[in-house]
């Protein structure tokens, strides 16, 4: 019964456990018990074998004070060996009118405690000490010719055909007192035989006790715990429902009626969490698809501005080119001329590529409209700050823009996917090349290691900085700085999507020359 796990000791189950402390408690209170009623057993046995020698001796006394009326002493003798025996007398002592011993009888040890006189006319009832033990001396003074109650007289002594009581009366009687020695030692009295089997009924009713014990909890304990065990372990398993047992007793029943109770009750809270976290999941997808088509629209709003920046960029090649082109149809020109033209058309041809090519690069994900599906997880900080600057150095906005960049060389890569991380770090070069100057603005990018790993991105401007009153709220959808039609307000809050999604943080606080600084941390990639 007792579960055996690996590694572990065996444990008792709840029947053993209990009959063990049954049979704790059963000798307790049993071996005192025993003890108490052997020894009052005893004791009592003791009290019976002193109060019966006392009888006997009375008797033997008497028997043989009333034989001296009619025998003489040779003819005494024979009366008193006869009345000596292991349930009788083990000595005998006859006196004189003086108190003086004339004869006695007995073993040599017993007959050396009888006393060499007595006082005379006196009755002496008194426990003595022998060589084998105790005894009781019984003095019969010489006018106690008559035994002893017949109430009393249980002893075992035969009677004296020799002694011929019936003549007594009628002959005067002797002078002198009857001794008799009659032994109580307690090895004598049969006590033994009484204690074993007091032993062997508390032995007996103990085992009863602990054989009705262990079927009772059998029956009544153990078999419905196990049962109802069982019925767990099949719902762990996936049962629907706990099939409570029926037997057992009233408590166990109604344990078993409150757990099938539970059970259904979990089983239908189940389903209902079962319920909620579906609804939670299609939540979630819906929210998360949600802001991929936000992150798709801000990156596209950024490609739109980037694309209105280019115009004059990539306008005043195109006219060189035309121009070019034109002198080339007129003709007249030497070879050496043509060749000159066609290497500027050429070169102004690859720049107008480049930027064309740069742009399309970051507005690539977004036309396919599945944000970073396909690149990598990680990102490179100063791999994606290059990007950045090939696609913000032909901006109109950065040509009077000076950008000072400071990256690290041991910043790790991030937990943020390239294309994001262009995403984030364009987005906040946008905003600082609006809030710059015209004429002296500058604008900071530093990266470096993280005091707990991963990167610090700082984008720092010399601009008018943030007011306090937008500062707490800067992060939040629609919330711009920028006048009316010339922001929409999602920019930073779409930053701030992008990096939480990934495990880190940004916030904004007063830059060194009273503009703003952007603080994105990252953390670093895992593996």
């Amino acid at each position: 019964m007792a579960p055996k796990g690996q590694g572990h000791a065996v444990r008792l189950g709840i029947r053993l456990q209990l009959l063990f402390a049954l049979g704790a408690l059963l000798v307790l209170a049993f071996v005192p018990l025993f003890f108490a009623v052997a020894n009052l057993t005893r004791a009592t046995m003791v009290g019976a074998r002193a109060s019966s020698a006392r009888a006997i001796g009375r008797a033997i006394a008497g028997h043989v004070a009333a034989a001296r009326a009619s025998r003489s002493a040779p003819q005494l003798s024979p009366l008193l060996e006869a009345q000596l025996g292991p349930d009788g007398a083990s000595a005998i002592g006859v006196y004189d009118a003086a108190g003086a011993l004339v004869d006695r009888a007995g073993e040599p040890d017993a007959a050396a405690a009888l006393p060499a006189s007595v006082e005379a006319g006196a009755e002496v009832l008194r426990t003595v000490r022998t060589a084998r033990g105790g005894a009781v001396l019984v003095v019969v003074p010489e006018h106690a010719r008559e035994p002893a109650p017949r109430a009393d007289a249980e002893s075992d002594a035969e009677p004296d055909a020799d002694a011929e009581p019936d003549a007594a009366p009628a002959r005067p009687p002797q002078v002198g007192s009857v001794a008799v020695l009659v032994p109580t030692d307690p090895s004598t009295v049969p006590a033994a035989p009484l204690v074993r089997i007091v032993a062997l009924y508390t032995g007996i009713v103990a085992l009863a006790l602990l054989v009705f014990a262990y079927i009772a909890m059998t029956r009544l304990v153990v078999r419905p715990v196990d049962a109802l065990s069982e019925a767990a372990r099949r719902v762990a398993g996936g049962a629907r429902d706990l099939e409570a047992p029926r037997a057992g007793a009233r408590e166990l029943a109604e344990l078993g009626a409150s757990l099938a109770h539970m059970t259904a009750r979990l089983r239908a809270d189940e389903e209902s969490l079962r319920a909620k976290i579906a609804e939670v999941e299609r939540y979630a997808a819906d929210l998360k698809s949600a802001q991929e088509r936000l992150v798709r629209s801000e990156r596209l709003a950024s490609v739109g501005r980037l694309a209105a920046g280019l115009a004059h960029e990539i306008g005043n090649p195109i006219a060189a080119i035309l121009g070019f082109q034109e002198l080339l149809l007129a003709g007249g020109l030497t070879p050496d001329e043509e060749r000159e033209f066609l290497e500027r058309m050429k070169r102004e041809t690859e720049r107008i590529h480049k930027i064309l090519r740069d742009l399309l690069d970051f507005a690539r994900p977004a036309a396919r409209g599945a944000g970073d599906a396909g690149e990598e997880p990680s990102g490179s900080v100063a791999e994606a700050l290059e990007d950045v600057v090939s696609l913000v150095s032909p901006q109109k906005a950065f040509r009077a823009v000076e950008l000072v960049r400071d990256v690290a060389p041991d910043v790790p890569p991030v937990q943020l996917s390239h294309g994001r991380l262009v995403q984030v770090l364009l987005n906040l070069l946008l905003n600082a090349a609006d809030a710059v100057p015209r004429a002296g603005g500058r604008v900071w990018v530093r990266a470096s290691r993280a005091a707990g790993g991963g990167a610090r991105i700082e984008v720092e401007d010399n601009g008018p900085g943030i007011a306090e009153a937008v500062r707490e709220t800067l992060f939040e959808p629609f919330i711009t700085t920028k006048e009316v039609g010339e922001g929409t307000g999602l920019g930073l809050a779409v930053c701030r999507g992008l990096v939480e999604a990934a495990g880190g943080a940004i916030g904004v606080e007063a830059g060194a020359e009273g503009g703003a600084r952007f603080v994105v941390q990252l953390p670093g990639a895992a593996g």
